[in-house]
């Protein structure tokens, strides 16, 4: 799985500088490994880069979409609300380092920040917004084994929280989701998650 994450990595820093391209590989593999975290690791992006590979046709664009894919959750604790404020910083940083024009760092930025609350904030490309987001949650709509695993290393995640406050604040973040009209944005993921999304989020609320 690395391997081939690094192979993507090269490939969309294709033409850049070699050596610049291997220290920010670096920097992703070290941020993502961390110990602290459980289910925001590589096995995160590989995830979401399988989700990506099936709608990669209707992606407008794509190595943006992809750079905001790596970033969005380069720095991530826990304990603080604004890791997403903080991956898009790390994101605009390094990717100015790549010479990127400033107006697709400008989108990749807005990506990675509307990660945080999972609305669209990209209003001229509305399109890419909605597939990331779906693509990030796609894990919702997962079969229930795979569901629960996700849980429970959400949990680990918050191990710093006793259980009744955890407990809680989850609670809140599943019924908002379930408020909405729709957890996905897209037809595409909506006719493949959202029915199992649903029972999952359903059935997870009943154990808490």
């Amino acid at each position: 799985m690395i391997t081939e994450l690094k192979h993507r990595w090269t490939q969309l820093c294709n033409n850049k500088d070699s050596q610049l391209t291997s220290q920010l590989w670096n920097e992703i593999e070290t941020q993502y490994s961390e110990k602290s975290r459980h289910y925001h690791t590589l096995n995160h992006l590989h995830h979401m880069f399988q989700a990506y590979d099936e709608v990669e046709p209707l992606i407008h664009h794509k190595a943006a979409f992809q750079f905001a894919i790596w970033y969005h959750d380069i720095i991530y604790k826990a304990s603080k609300n604004n890791n997403e404020e903080q991956s898009a910083r790390v994101a605009v940083d390094r990717l100015q380092k790549l010479s990127l024009e400033n107006s697709q760092i400008e989108l990749i930025k807005t990506l990675i920040i509307s990660t945080k609350k999972h609305s669209i904030l990209a209003d001229k490309h509305i399109s890419d917004n909605a597939y990331l987001l779906d693509i990030d949650l796609s894990i919702l709509g997962s079969h229930w084994d795979s569901y629960q695993r996700y849980c429970s290393n959400i949990r680990k995640e918050y191990k710093i929280y006793p259980t009744f406050m955890y407990n809680k604040g989850r609670k809140q973040v599943l019924k908002h989701f379930l408020d909405r009209n729709s957890l996905y944005f897209t037809e595409y993921f909506k006719g493949k998650f959202e029915t199992q999304a649903r029972k999952n989020i359903k059935r997870e609320l009943e154990l808490l």
